[in-house]
């Protein structure tokens, strides 16, 4: 999410003596985002991409260790010509799942450009509605409490959070002392997803290493 984060300039003295006199207040995106509805049908929907893709990769994997277990059993029975084709086309299907992992779960994959698709447009709408409300209201600087920025202290009263909610016409949800409204699962910059575990241990392959058996 954008940060209106001149709130580092504050701390570190950036900011001249004078700008302290202006006002500042806080928000919490985090909060936010959990009180948005489609933002939560947002994280569902890639939770459940994540799933399906993940089961997609273990579906492969388990089909290479068949591919390579039947290789190791038979291998006595078959021809040098017939081993070298068995060992070619296991080392093809573990580069193929392994290039749709990337594809899916990868840098600018599938499964971030659906989280710039449908998360992306919320977040803009809250940062247009907290740029508003500090133009309207004179606010010099909104801190973001569920940011890096660590608030040892903030008073309830200075937190604008449900302002913003009303604002983009959303219901308020019930704070606890931490500030939070309901479950903590959800992240304040982007929705947490299914992360799919490190590639699976998969057949060695004529560029690593020999796939006969010693």
């Amino acid at each position: 999410m954008k940060k209106l984060i001149m709130s580092l300039a504050i701390l570190t003295g950036l900011l001249p003596a004078g700008a302290f006199a202006q006002k500042y207040c806080y928000v919490d995106t985090e909060y936010i985002l959990e009180n948005i509805t489609e933002y939560k049908a947002a994280q569902q929907q890639l939770d459940q991409l994540s799933v399906n893709w993940q089961k997609d990769i273990e579906v492969k994997y388990a089909f290479i260790d068949k591919l390579y277990k039947d290789f190791q059993a038979e291998q006595i029975l078959l021809t040098d010509e017939m081993k070298r084709k068995r060992e070619s086309e296991i080392i093809t299907k573990e580069k193929e799942v392994k290039e749709f992992q990337k594809q899916k779960f990868g840098f600018e994959g599938e499964l971030f450009k659906k989280k710039q698709e449908l998360v992306k447009p919320i977040q803009d709408k809250i940062y247009n509605a907290i740029k508003k409300m500090a133009t309207d209201q004179s606010y010099a600087v909104v801190f973001d409490k569920s940011s890096d920025l660590i608030m040892l202290y903030a008073n309830p009263k200075y937190d604008k959070s449900d302002d913003i909610l009303n604002a983009l016409g959303y219901k308020t949800g019930d704070k606890d002392s931490g500030g939070k409204a309901g479950s903590s699962g959800s992240s304040g910059s982007s929705p947490k997803t299914n992360t799919p575990p490190p590639a699976k241990d998969s057949p060695p392959s004529d560029q690593d290493s020999n796939i006969r058996p010693k």
